[in-house]
């Protein structure tokens, strides 16, 4: 491979491509036409001399090839950033983190590990985006992404089957329960069994959206009658009454007005963790003390 001829700027536009998962997401991000951001991936395979990326119906994925290429990219484009920011004379304490989270880590997590951030570590710069867990694995293995908060289920596999594994750290763990208006009869009680959940009517996430809604593992197709993936509007639905939805143990305390979370009884524990994972190998300063923030922030009650 010739990857020493590739240009700088095609390697951003590459590691963006293989983060984002589309051409025209990439374009937007960088602020590129489409077809700029086509040249600078051909003219990368053409340097290489082996294709990058699997194109298909809805985007692109990355080849053996491709995913190397992505790697080392970020280290070159991260390698001379640093640089750069060394030769404005910047000093460490400005360094950015790029953190990526899932959903309902941004309602409470994130917030208040930012918030504690910016009086521990004012200079500090966290720049922060929500996505599903697989784009956020995606986005840490290609180096657009430092940390990345994500959601686990049981068993509590490796979050990718790629090697070696990323290094993760577990920040809760809690149990799942069931949302309802604070006026609905069973939410007087201290705990719903799981049969009375059935036939009643959901408010969940977009479909294959792995957006939480619908308690899991009821029998026959559940009624869903909204779909939402925000939380927020999941849990005004909820408190108007239109339906009812699943709640982490993160969101507990933090309810709206009119709604109430209740542990569910019958059929198995449904158990959640949330993780904090990198990639593995020497961690900066910068990434320690936001990793730190996130622990503490996750371990205040």
């Amino acid at each position: 491979m010739a990857l020493e001829s590739a240009s700088l700027t095609a390697l951003r536009v590459f590691r963006e491509v293989v983060d984002r998962g589309t051409l025209t997401a990439a374009a937007t991000a960088l602020g590129y036409t489409q077809s700029a951001v086509s040249r600078q991936v051909a003219g990368l395979e053409r340097a290489v001399g082996t294709p990058l990326l699997d194109r298909h119906r809805t985007g692109v994925r990355p080849t053996a090839a491709g995913r190397l290429v992505a790697r080392r990219a970020a280290a070159v484009v991260d390698h001379l950033d640093a640089g750069a920011r060394e030769l404005a004379g910047l000093p460490d304490e400005h360094a950015t983190v790029r953190l990526g989270w899932f959903a309902t880590a941004g309602a409470v997590l994130v917030p208040r590990a930012l918030s504690a951030l910016a009086r521990s570590a004012p200079g500090l710069v966290v720049v922060s985006r929500e996505g599903y867990t697989g784009a956020l694995v995606r986005a840490l293995r290609s180096g657009t992404l430092d940390l990345a908060v994500l959601a686990q289920l049981p068993p509590y596999r490796p979050v990718d089957a790629e090697s070696p594994p990323l290094t993760t750290t577990v920040l809760s763990e809690g149990t799942l329960r069931v949302g309802l208006p604070a006026d609905d009869p069973l939410a007087r009680l201290d705990a719903v069994d799981v049969d009375d959940l059935r036939d009643r009517a959901w408010i969940a996430g977009p479909e294959g959206s792995g957006a939480m809604g619908v308690w899991p593992g009821l029998d026959g197709r559940p009624h869903v009658a909204h779909t939402a993936r925000d939380w927020l509007a999941k849990l005004a639905l909820v408190a108007g009454g239109h339906g009812i939805t699943t709640v982490p143990a993160s969101l507990v305390g933090t309810l709206p007005a009119g709604v109430v979370a209740i542990p569910v009884r019958g059929g198995p524990v449904e158990d959640r963790r949330v993780l904090l994972a990198r990639v593995p190998g020497p961690e900066s300063p910068a990434v320690a003390r936001v990793a730190a923030a996130l622990r503490e922030a996750a371990a205040t009650p």
